[in-house]
């Protein structure tokens, strides 16, 4: 078994998401003792956002490729190796203005490449190309959006949920964490309700 671990809060030190992440990595590497883990920090390690010469390299055939393709592509060409090598995902990540942090997106953007990642059929339908990877997202966000009101604001899941499904990640657990600056209560009852769930892979 291996794990792969993405964090992406720009806080490194007292991070709800972060600590809930050590808490997941300690609770598996004592159920899966032999399995292999490997972090990825994108903040302190950060990952570039793609470039115009990137974009190119992807929609470019291998077979075309010059030097400076293979440079610009390599970054991509190593972080979906480390994703197609594991059997878990587990990425832990804050809400920035109802959304996910920006270099949570470069990394995405690295990752979700055609004919690599996703393929498109001869109709225009879309396939994914990353098998067996289960995914666990534990995400942090200082006001609750159980409420249809607050729900409508959050961009985060529903866009993670998308773009990892379109790259055959549909095995997905998100572990939300809300109320962190706002609500003690439902600050305290979804870490309980993490916990609980963390207890248990």
């Amino acid at each position: 078994m291996k794990l792969l671990r993405i964090d992406a809060s720009s806080r490194i030190n007292g991070s709800d998401s972060r600590n809930m992440a050590n808490q997941f990595q300690q609770q598996w590497q004592t159920t899966h003792p032999n399995g292999e883990v490997f972090v990825r920090d994108i903040i302190s390690t950060g990952i570039p956002h793609i470039s115009q010469q990137t974009i190119e390299g992807f929609y470019t055939p291998k077979e075309n490729f010059t030097s400076p393709l293979r440079e610009v592509t390599q970054l991509s060409d190593q972080l979906i190796a480390e994703l197609k090598e594991v059997n878990v995902l587990l990425i832990s990540t804050p809400m920035y203005n109802f959304g996910i942090p920006s270099a949570l997106k470069a990394w995405i953007d690295h990752i979700v490449r055609i004919n690599n990642t996703f393929g498109v059929h001869q109709d225009g339908a879309f396939y994914g190309m990353v098998e067996h990877v289960k995914a666990y997202i534990i995400t942090s966000a200082g006001a609750v959006y159980t409420s249809n009101e607050m729900k409508a604001l959050d961009f985060l899941t529903p866009y993670l949920q998308s773009v990892l499904g379109l790259i055959e990640i549909t095995d997905i657990t998100f572990l939300p964490l809300q109320g962190t600056t706002m609500d003690v209560n439902t600050y305290e009852k979804t870490k309980m309700k993490v916990l609980k769930t963390i207890q248990s892979i």
